[in-house]
């Protein structure tokens, strides 16, 4: 039986948001092309500016056009991590609200490390290990300034990322850091625990400098399964 609901009208922005978005999909439309002003859209499409501007406002939400102050859009640049970016929002509401998702992403960050850390071992250039270590060097001078220890421990785990060669895991690597820094903070540091972190940290540079994959796979594992379980003990001492 057809369904009798009422058709309702679409929105002029909806419109607009789809003629603009078929450009860029096309391609008449390139990554760095400026965009037709907002006039211009106006003209084109007979429609007023307030329609025109929550469609391109929409089209920033979801990363496909920059809008900036002063100036006309622009086509976006593909980028791994603007997308990670516009996902900000929505895992706060994920790991704020919801137990098992805050699990899961510990579990799933754990087990992307671990392999990260066995690809870094067996594809890292001296350039690399000296690189980790300066990391390593600063994070040791920190340990009294918490804020800057805990941006250093996110740094220290996506330059191992960035070793591995792949240039989608860094982006993911800081992106994972930075929601549960962002929004769980207890989970990647607690006051106390530097000592254990950095000694942990430098097991990890040690297993990658000899490229024993297997050796930085399960310190990268012992050290992130462990922090958990450290961190969730002393958040219910």
């Amino acid at each position: 039986m057809m369904d009798s609901a009422p058709i309702s009208r679409r929105k002029l922005s909806d419109e607009v948001f789809d003629r603009v978005l078929e450009t860029i999909k096309d391609g008449t439309l390139q990554p760095g092309d400026l965009m037709p002003s907002e006039r211009a859209l106006m003209e084109t499409l007979g429609v007023g500016r307030p329609a025109v501007r929550e469609a391109l406002q929409s089209l920033a939400r979801m990363g496909l056009i920059e809008i900036r102050h002063g100036g006309r859009a622009r086509v976006a640049e593909p980028s791994f991590g603007h997308m990670f970016d516009q996902l900000g929002e929505t895992m706060r509401h994920l790991l704020i609200h919801s137990p098992t998702n805050l699990e899961h992403l510990k579990d799933a960050r754990a087990t992307l490390e671990r392999e990260v850390a066995r690809m870094a071992a067996k594809r890292r250039a001296d350039s690399d290990v000296r690189r980790l270590w300066g990391v390593l060097d600063d994070q040791a001078a920190a340990v009294d300034d918490t804020a800057k220890f805990r941006a250093l421990d996110g740094r220290f785990h996506r330059e191992i990322a960035a070793i591995s060669g792949n240039p989608i895991w860094p982006v993911v690597s800081e992106a994972v850091f930075s929601w549960l820094n962002n929004f769980h903070v207890d989970l990647v540091a607690v006051p106390g625990l530097e000592q254990l972190t950095l000694t942990e940290h430098r097991q990890i540079a040690e297993a990658i400098e000899q490229r024993d994959p297997d050796a930085a796979a399960q310190a990268m594992g012992d050290h992130l399964y462990r922090a958990n379980e450290l961190y969730r003990r002393a958040n219910l001492a």
